[in-house]
């Protein structure tokens, strides 16, 4: 702890208000910050830049926009054939599950913690495409129990 800060988090004087000052030269809007609890705030595991800070917008974000790339490109499928529309964009989800395990910065694509990350992208692609897989008319994957459900809960 540098030695200007006391314990309380505020200004070497013992001023609440983290030693602000306003352009007169007196006291400065007091923060709304608890300064005992919130000191800053970190990035999440491997939210660094995806490649040097050198380098352009784009390529510093490459996992990011490969996933935007591929859930656009099944957006675009969707209006000739739905379901591999669908598919495509379930399948870009869990590409995104997968560079988030597998590269260690991802840049933008790092929201939580990596265990949250993979999972929260993995169930929501897997749920995806078998969605897609389920769409009427004539799908390609058939779940028995669900019309039992649906004839239960209609009548």
């Amino acid at each position: 702890m540098p030695a200007e800060e006391d314990r309380t988090g505020g200004a070497p004087d013992g001023r609440a208000d983290g030693g602000a000052r306003n352009r007169a030269g007196g006291p400065g809007r007091r923060s709304r910050r608890f300064p005992l609890i919130t000191r800053d705030t970190a990035r999440p595991e491997g939210g660094g830049r995806a490649a040097p800070g050198d380098a352009p917008a784009p390529a510093r974000q490459w996992p990011m926009l490969c996933v935007l790339t591929a859930a656009g490109a099944g957006l675009l499928v969707t209006l000739a054939n739905f379901r591999a529309g669908i598919l495509v964009v379930g399948l870009s989800v869990l590409a995104g599950a997968v560079l988030r395990w597998a590269v260690p910065s991802v840049g933008l694509l790092a929201v939580r913690s990596r265990y949250t990350d993979v999972l929260t992208y993995g169930v929501l692609g897997t749920a995806i495409v078998l969605l897609a897989m389920m769409a009427q008319p004539g799908p390609w994957l058939e779940v028995p129990f669900l019309e039992d459900i649906v004839h239960f809960t209609i009548r």
